[in-house]
C-alpha cells in the first residue's frame, strides 16, 4: 500500500515594484503624499515671497501693531473706548459691534420667519398672499440694496433733531438716529439680575418638566402661563423689594439737538433692519417647506386625539419639521454672520470697517489684519455650525 502523498503549494511570488504600482491601496497613499508635499511646497512658496516683497517695501511683518495706539474715534462702542487706546482695543470694539448684529439678526429674523412660514400656509387667502408676496419679494432682492433702501431710502429721510418723532416712553426719532432713556443702575441690581437668572432656569424647568409628563402619561400641562408669571413676577417682586434700583436718564428737546439719553445710531438700525428681513424671507421658507414635509396623517392623527389646530401644530408638526429645518437655517444663520461685513458700505463700525478698513489703512499690515479678519469669522462659522449640529442632534428622531 502506497503511502498518501503530502499536498504541494504554490510558492508565493515575491512582489515586485509594478505590483505595488497597480495596488489601489498602495497607489492612493503614493498619491495623497505627493499632493501633500505640492501643498506644504505651494504654501512655503506663498509665504516666503510675501515676506520678501514686505522687507523690500520696508513694512514691518508681525502682530506688534496691535500694541500700539489707535489714534481714531468709534461712533459705537460696547465697551470703553478712547482714540488714546490700542489698535487691538479697537479690534475688539469692532468684533463686539459685528457680534452684536449677528445675535439681534439671528434671534429677529428667526423669530419673523417663522412667523411668515407659518402664514404662507394660512388657510387665509390674504395673509397667505401677503407673506408669498414677502418671500417673493425680499429672496430677490440683493442684501446691499436691501441695506441701501433701509438706510438712505428710510432714515436719511426722517426729520432732523429739532422736528424729531416723538415716540412712547420718552423716545425721540429723528436723522441722527433714536434717542431712548438711558438706564442708571443703582446698588441692589444684582438681585434684580439674579431674580431674572432664577426666572429663566424656573422656565427651563417647567418645560422640562412638562415635556416629562407629556411623554410619560399623554397630559398636557400648562406652561405659557406660568413662564410668564415666573418671568414677570420674580423680577419684579426683587425690583420692588431693592427699592427700584434704576433711574433714567431721559432725552429732552432742546433749542438745536437733543441731550440725555442713550442714542441708537442709523446705521446700526438699518444694518439689523436690512439683514433681518432679507434672511427672514429665505427662512420663512424654510419653515414652509419643514411644515410641508411632515405626513399630512400626522395632523389627522393629533385631531383624531382631540388636540385644537395651535396645540397640534405646536406639539406634533413642529418638532418633526424642525429635523428638516435645522439645516438648511444653520446656513441662514451663517450667512447673515458673513453678510453683516456689508456694514462699511452704510458706515456701521463693525470688525471689517474699523479692523479691515481703518486700522489696515493706517498700519499697512495688510497681511496680517486681512488674516485675524478672516480668523474670526472662521471661527465664528464654526462655533455656530458646532452649536446648531448639536441642537439638531438633540432633535433627530430617535430609533427604538
Amino acid at each position: 500500500m502506497t503511502g498518501a502523498s503530502k499536498p504541494q503549494f504554490a510558492r508565493r511570488r515575491p512582489r515586485s515594484l509594478s505590483d505595488y504600482f497597480y495596488d489601489p491601496k498602495t497607489r492612493g497613499v503614493v498619491l495623497q503624499i505627493l499632493v501633500a508635499l505640492l501643498l506644504v511646497y505651494f504654501i512655503s512658496e506663498i509665504v516666503s515671497n510675501t515676506i520678501r516683497n514686505l522687507e523690500e517695501q520696508g513694512i514691518a511683518s508681525g502682530f506688534g501693531f496691535l500694541d500700539r495706539t489707535a489714534g481714531f474715534d468709534i461712533s459705537q462702542s460696547l465697551i470703553p473706548y478712547a482714540n488714546t487706546m490700542t489698535y487691538a482695543r479697537a479690534f475688539l470694539v469692532g468684533l463686539l459691534n459685528t457680534l452684536l448684529v449677528a445675535v439681534l439678526g439671528i434671534i429677529l429674523a428667526t423669530l419673523i420667519g417663522f412667523v411668515i412660514g407659518v402664514a404662507r400656509l394660512s388657510k387665509n387667502w390674504l395673509i397667505a398672499t401677503l407673506a408669498g408676496v414677502y418671500i417673493e419679494t425680499l429672496r430677490n432682492i440683493p442684501p446691499l440694496l436691501m441695506l441701501f433702501a433701509v438706510y438712505f431710502g428710510v432714515l436719511k429721510n426722517l426729520p432732523a433733531p429739532r422736528k424729531s418723532l416723538e415716540l412712547p416712553f420718552s423716545s425721540f426719532l429723528n436723522v441722527r438716529g433714536l434717542y431712548v432713556p438711558a438706564p442708571q443702575w443703582e446698588a441692589g441690581m444684582s438681585v434684580v439680575l439674579a431674580a431674572i437668572a432664577a426666572a429663566i432656569l424656573g422656565i427651563v424647568f417647567l418645560n422640562w418638566r412638562a415635556r416629562r409628563i407629556r411623554i410619560q402619561t399623554g397630559a398636557l400641562k400648562p406652561v405659557v402661563l406660568p413662564s410668564l408669571l415666573l418671568l414677570i413676577g420674580l423680577p419684579s417682586a426683587a425690583f420692588l423689594a431693592t427699592g427700584m434700583p434704576v433711574t433714567f436718564d431721559v432725552p429732552e428737546l432742546g433749542r438745536f439737538n437733543l441731550k440725555g439719553g442713550m442714542v441708537v445710531l442709523p446705521e446700526f438700525i438699518a444694518l439689523v433692519a436690512g439683514l433681518t428681513l432679507y434672511t427672514a424671507a429665505f427662512i420663512a421658507e424654510i419653515v414652509r417647506s419643514g411644515i410641508l414635509s411632515v405626513p399630512k396623517g400626522q395632523s389627522e392623527a393629533a385631531a383624531a386625539l382631540g388636540l385644537k389646530e395651535s396645540h397640534a401644530m405646536r406639539l406634533v408638526i413642529i418638532p418633526q419639521a424642525l429635523r428638516v429645518i435645522i439645516p438648511p437655517l444653520t446656513n441662514q444663520y451663517l450667512n447673515l454672520t458673513k453678510n453683516s461685513s456689508l456694514a462699511v458700505a452704510i458706515g456701521y463700525p463693525d470688525l471689517v470697517s474699523v479692523f479691515a478698513g481703518t486700522v489696515l489703512n493706517q498700519t499697512n499690515q495688510a497681511v496680517e489684519v486681512i488674516l485675524i479678519t478672516m480668523g474670526v469669522y472662521l471661527t465664528i462659522s464654526l462655533l455656530t455650525s458646532v452649536l446648531m449640529n448639536w441642537f439638531n442632534a438633540r432633535m433627530a428622531l430617535v430609533e427604538r
